[in-house]
């Protein structure tokens, strides 16, 4: 029999309308679908209804399955023939474990492509109205982890040397380590009064953002549950200057007026490309009347 492919897609930040066109595609032809956690449930209804669905999420404290057993269930079922879709939140390169899959996968004989996701990382600073460059403030970012393996042999985050390293700081992860993180940054020389945003479930109908600085956004944000993103620089300050008022998500939008359009032709087009009868194309306003989410 020959072995089939494994697929590391990127289902992105939160919504689900933020898949790429190349990971819905892959994802509308997947023979078998393992799943994280923070992948919107909306998205399993893309893969074909004969598709085996596996969950295969983690939170802190509990994992419903370790990483080697996971690598092991890819690696079986890409043995058995199979087109293997691998949907992680985000990008499956940034604190997805996907390069240790991948390398797994490429010891075992597997075929694997990588499909990039939206990051985490830009996409929820800015669906929260926070840029993460601005010239005069900002000319660069750093992103960092807020959740990091307790094993790992190696040196974690280096905080004395980013914490005034660059302007802006990303960590991802953040609400379980923030007491600490807080800790670190303010006793490697960043100013109490340095602006934070605390991004909760990010680009979803259930965004929430409080924003403070390192000195007070412990009082500020008490309770926020996980997933939390945090924002560290002078670039929160322009979240109010740029009018963002947290309502009105597009992707909400979108997945309401694609439910009253129906399916249409491009959508019609894009199944006929994905399995390879047709070229991928259709005028503009095709686009705009489609229903991807049944």
């Amino acid at each position: 029999m020959q072995a089939g492919k494994v697929y590391l897609v990127g289902a992105g930040p939160g919504a689900p309308d933020l898949l790429t066109v190349r990971g819905l595609r892959v994802l509308r032809r997947a023979d078998v679908l393992v799943y994280d956690r923070l992948v919107d449930r909306r998205l399993l209804d893309e893969a074909p209804r004969r598709a085996l669905r596996i969950f295969a999420g983690k939170m802190s404290g509990h994992h419903s399955r370790e990483q080697e057993e996971i690598n092991a269930l890819l690696i079986d079922q890409a043995r058995r023939g199979r087109r293997v879709v691998r949907l992680k939140g985000g990008d499956p390169f940034v604190f997805g474990r996907g390069a240790e899959e991948a390398l797994a996968l490429a010891r075992a004989g597997i075929a694997v492509e990588v499909v990039p996701g939206v990051s985490a990382a830009v996409a929820v600073p800015a669906s929260a109205g926070i840029p993460l460059t601005h010239r005069g403030l900002s000319s660069a970012f750093a992103v960092v982890t807020g959740h990091e393996d307790a094993g790992k042999a190696g040196p974690r985050v280096d905080w004395a040397r980013l914490a005034t390293a660059v302007d802006t700081l990303v960590v991802l992860m953040a609400a379980g380590n923030l007491p600490r993180i807080i800790h670190q940054l303010l006793t490697h020389g960043r100013s109490p009064e340095t602006p934070i945003a605390l991004i909760r479930c990010g680009t979803t109908r259930d965004e929430e953002t409080v924003t403070g600085t390192l000195g007070d956004i412990l009082e500020r944000a008490g309770g926020l549950r996980p997933p939390v993103t945090a924002v560290i620089g002078d670039v929160v300050t322009l979240r109010d200057s740029l009018g963002h008022s947290g309502q009105g998500l597009a992707g909400d939008d979108m997945l309401r007026s694609g439910r009253r359009a129906g399916r249409g032709v491009y959508d019609r087009v894009q199944r006929r490309a994905a399995w390879g009868r047709g070229p991928a194309t259709t005028s503009p306003s095709s686009i705009s009347g489609r229903s991807t989410w049944r």
